[in-house]
């Protein structure tokens, strides 16, 4: 797949912006501030319309248009080239003042060939792998950061997974304000939470389910991957950590490593659901106590082990670096493999973080990729050879240059 036309309106330093967007590669070129960056998470919005940067929707929206117009709004509208069709996408923003001291109202519009629709409709149209600097936030930061990363990849080309996810979101915060509010509705709080409990065990077996089967996808290739990258000097595993097990484990957090007969479907969301519903109601007096819902797929992680390691905890930063890589470098093989289609791999100032060797691997491995989009303020850190086979433009100011 590939994006032949992007056109923005309002979105970051973009007041205006309309491009035909190159097979291949595509180089952008410019000082820091200039809208490199910006160009890139506007192509990752339209995967699943949510940015890869933390912050609110509504800092996407153009400064000005905030200050001056009455109804700020942005657009993000692209012609997407799949192997057997176009589609046209279009996702729009607008914070709606309505003349109140109440918080003005932000809404978000899904279109597709016209047609409004849900954010899970974009699942398999724009697909789309993202190379950040932050990237390390993966092996360093919270379970939180990780969640996110295996929501944004896997409802990109797993429908029912997306609505999943967001549905769970939206039963999650009802039953944690039941349960926050438990001590004056003693009466009826009961029949409340089972019907909670019924809705979130539903949806929260199908998220963990399938991010269980999702990693372990994923960990198939990056395992072969980071065999390569080492040389065969190290063994990257990717374990899965939820809070709640088939079997009873030591420590607070119970554990369910993925093998193959849970990530092969043997354990099915069915006895997901089952399993839930008898964990929350054995903790059920602990979450009246502490006013919050205390396991579902909210609370799970992952881990980077390399030859039986914790990278999080012992790992040396070059060793994170090159299992992020892996692991990028397989979300890559694996969408691909998954959808049929290259994903459109976005490079935002990755090579700048590669020693020589890693930066070749990357550029080698992305090689047949239909579209590539990367960025960069010193041209010099991509090999001629590279350079050769793609377009290079020059941004400045919010506004791209003819090709250089």
């Amino acid at each position: 797949m590939h994006i032949s036309e992007l056109s923005l309106t309002n979105f970051r330093i973009y007041r205006h912006l309309e491009a035909n967007l190159p097979l291949g590669h595509l180089i952008l070129v410019g000082s820091n501030a200039q809208g490199k960056t910006s160009l890139l998470e506007a192509v990752h919005y339209l995967a699943g319309a949510n940015s890869p940067h933390k912050g609110s929707h509504r800092q996407l929206i153009h400064w000005l248009a905030m200050q001056e117009d009455a109804q700020p709004h942005m657009r993000i509208c692209a012609e997407v080239v799949l192997k057997n069709e176009t589609r046209k996408v279009d996702i729009r923003l607008q914070i709606d003042n309505n003349g109140t001291n109440r918080e003005p109202r932000l809404t978000k519009n899904v279109l597709v060939d016209g047609l409004k629709m849900n954010v899970s409709s974009l699942s398999g149209i724009v697909n789309v792998v993202m190379f950040l600097p932050q990237n390390m936030v993966l092996v360093e930061g919270s379970p939180k950061d990780r969640r996110n990363y295996l929501d944004t990849t896997i409802s990109q080309v797993d429908s029912v997974y997306s609505r999943a996810v967001r549905d769970y979101a939206k039963i999650l915060a009802q039953r944690n304000a039941l349960l926050k509010n438990i001590q004056d509705r003693q009466d009826i709080v009961i029949k409340e939470l089972e019907f909670w409990d019924e809705q979130l065990c539903e949806k929260g077996s199908v998220v963990v389910a399938r991010r269980a089967r999702a990693l372990s996808e994923i960990q198939d290739y990056a395992t072969n991957i980071h065999s390569e990258l080492t040389n065969d000097s190290e063994h990257l595993q990717l374990k899965y950590y939820p809070s709640f097990d088939l079997n009873q484990s030591q420590g607070n957090q119970l554990t369910l490593e993925l093998d193959e007969s849970f990530a092969g479907a043997a354990v099915s969301e069915d006895d997901l659901v089952e399993v839930m519903k008898d964990k929350i109601i054995k903790l059920r007096t602990d979450e009246k106590r502490r006013g919050m819902t205390l396991i579902g797929p909210h609370r799970d992680d992952f881990r980077f082990e390399v030859s039986g390691i914790d990278l999080s905890l012992f790992g040396s930063r070059g060793q994170g670096r090159t299992a992020v890589l892996a692991l990028k470098l397989a979300e890559m093989e694996w969408m691909r493999d998954r959808s049929g289609e290259w994903p459109i791999l976005l490079l935002d100032e990755v090579l700048a973080e590669l020693d020589l060797q890693r930066r070749n691997d990357l550029l080698e491995r992305i090689n047949e990729a239909e579209q590539v989009m990367m960025t960069t303020t010193d041209l010099g850190m991509i090999p001629e050879k590279s350079q050769a086979r793609a377009c290079i433009w020059n941004v400045a100011r919010g506004t791209l240059a003819s090709p250089i």
